[in-house]
């Protein structure tokens, strides 16, 4: 396809720039390099425009708002400022957690890590399985301890404990306009637990075992509750 005067007028006021009729007749006669000499290409267009001056504003615009947002998470390793006890009581509590995680997780959204991000990923999985078994270990003592049964600090305790996460990032995007995203956080979080949780764990023990008789053993006491949770 082809861009002519008016398209080009309307694509690049979708881009944020305020052009008049004489910007346009300049950016077709600079970036026309055959055909029609009112009319240029898509591919004429994009490599013009990313050696413009809109596309150099355009990316100040976008360093800038990157450079407000993101701030390093090791500034979580400082002192506060204010908040008084509760707050240096807070700092106290996160601070081998978050010094942890800044020692073995790259903080790929800084400029020139981003080529870390699947190691990052990765170790965050691993994290998260470990800080898990934790969690379910001191909620099955707690449980002992207190005599609540297992089945219901599961449905209570540690199911608020792994949904808490999944609404402050579905909360985080659905105010930055993303509301697709937010829906496909907390549907996402459920399909990952069933098509990767479960199978993977059982596979692998399947592949360690190999050649071996073994049969796994699925408890469906419940699961009609656990159903009638995951939808309300």
């Amino acid at each position: 396809g082809a861009i002519d005067a008016d398209e080009l007028k309307h694509l690049m006021k979708d881009l944020g720039a305020e052009v008049d009729e004489e910007d346009i007749k300049a950016t077709l006669e600079e970036a026309h390099t055959n055909g029609p000499c009112d009319q240029i290409s898509y591919d004429e267009f994009h490599d013009w425009y990313t050696g413009s001056k809109y596309w150099g504003e355009r990316l100040s615009v976008v360093q800038a708002c990157t450079d407000e947002i993101v701030e390093p998470i090791s500034d979580h390793l400082k002192l506060p400022e204010s908040g008084g006890i509760i707050a240096y009581m807070r700092w106290a509590f996160l601070f081998p957690i978050v010094l942890l995680l800044c020692s073995t997780i790259p903080d790929v959204r800084q400029p020139g890590k981003s080529k870390f991000c699947f190691f990052s990923f990765a170790a965050s999985i691993v994290w998260i399985g470990s800080f898990t078994y934790v969690m379910v270990s001191c909620a099955e003592i707690i449980g002992a301890t207190l005599g609540i049964p297992i089945v219901l600090m599961g449905l209570t305790i540690l199911a608020a404990g792994t949904s808490v996460p999944d609404l402050l990032s579905s909360v985080i995007v659905a105010r930055m306009g993303e509301g697709d995203m937010a829906v496909s956080s907390s549907i996402g979080s459920n399909i990952f637990d069933i098509t990767v949780g479960l199978p993977l764990p059982w596979l692998l023990y399947y592949m360690v075992n190999a050649g071996e008789e073994t049969t796994i053993t699925i408890g469906t006491s419940g699961m009609t509750l656990s159903i009638i949770s995951l939808l309300i």
